[in-house]
């Protein structure tokens, strides 16, 4: 590997217990060491949260295993999408790459490997915009030992990399955004990205959601760029429930873990979206997909008290 590693940037807010489990992971990763993590910290929204920042903060002050840390704390509340947005932007001025993640993500210990190699593979490749650690089960999958990686059009969140000359700032722009939108766009980007991402973007314009995230989604579909994903997820996300920013509702996705966490990993160089994982993927954001998980959801412990808080928290 070579010694100038990606630095890790991770996105903190109120959650204690999840950051813990978070750092964590990052810290059982076999390259934390060799590591730069930078932190940022969103100031608290009410007085309800100030403790809880508080608390987070003096707990981020403890942290060591890492080749250095730094810590910023932000006075006011930007809330997770300026947070983001602005961190990326800053790290990536003077750093080629980076790597990211929320307070609600376990790393496996190869996490770390995997996305540095990828951003060192695929620095050239220009098709590709970002990398991710994350990903979902899209059995039946091809020999591992030949192919550790699939290409889709639509990126995630939950743990992911970009390069310098692959962001910048004015991608989320409303204004901008706004000006590549048609009726024939939306559609194309749904069909290629999800059913629910359209109306996922039209609610960020709008100011009903805070996402970041489904902006950088529009940014690769708009400029037909496509990302890259282990077949083996390195990522577990544990931020589901109340205090969630954005996971409030029921997890649908299936997900194959890797739980060997080998360092050595065949990377494809036929950039390219296979047609079945593609459909595979979409699956998981169809609206019948979604509503045939939730009737099955019945049939299990505790099922129907997940729906009926679904239910309420997507009305209320």
């Amino acid at each position: 590997m070579n010694k100038e590693l990606a630095p890790i940037c991770l996105f903190v807010y109120n959650r204690i217990d999840e950051t813990m489990q978070t750092i964590d992971g990052l810290k059982a990763n076999y390259l934390s060491a060799e590591s730069d993590l930078i932190i940022y910290s969103d100031g608290f929204k009410n007085s309800t949260d100030k403790e809880s920042v508080i608390n987070i903060r003096s707990y981020l002050k403890e942290i060591s295993g890492f080749k250095s840390i730094v810590i910023r704390e932000s006075d006011v509340n930007k809330g997770l999408a300026q947070s983001v947005i602005d961190g990326v932007t800053e790290v990536l001025t003077s750093h080629d790459s980076i790597i990211v993640l929320e307070d609600d993500l376990i790393t496996t210990p190869n996490f770390l490997d995997f996305m540095n190699q990828a951003l060192k593979k695929y620095f050239s490749t220009n098709k590709l915009m970002s990398i991710n650690g994350f990903s979902v089960d899209t059995s039946p999958i091809e020999d591992l030992s030949t192919n550790d990686v699939f290409f889709h059009s639509r990126t995630l969140s939950w743990g992911w990399a970009t390069w310098s000359d692959r962001w910048k700032k004015e991608f989320f722009s409303s204004e901008k955004i706004s000006s590549n939108l048609t009726e024939q766009t939306l559609l194309s980007f749904k069909k290629n990205c999800g059913d629910d991402i359209s109306r996922m973007l039209l609610d960020s314009l709008s100011g009903k959601n805070d996402s970041w995230y489904v902006r950088w989604a529009f940014r690769h579909f708009i400029e037909g760029k496509i990302a890259v994903f282990p077949r083996l997820s390195k990522v577990r996300n544990n931020g589901y429930g109340d205090s969630a920013t954005h996971c409030k509702t029921i997890d649908v996705l299936k997900i194959r873990y890797d739980n060997e966490y080998s360092r050595v990993f065949h990377f494809s160089n036929d950039i390219q979206i296979d047609k079945n994982t593609h459909k595979r993927i979409l699956n998981y954001y169809s609206f019948s997909y979604k509503l045939m998980y939730r009737f099955l959801l019945l049939f299990k412990p505790n099922g129907i008290y997940m729906i009926l808080k679904d239910i309420k928290q997507k009305l209320f």
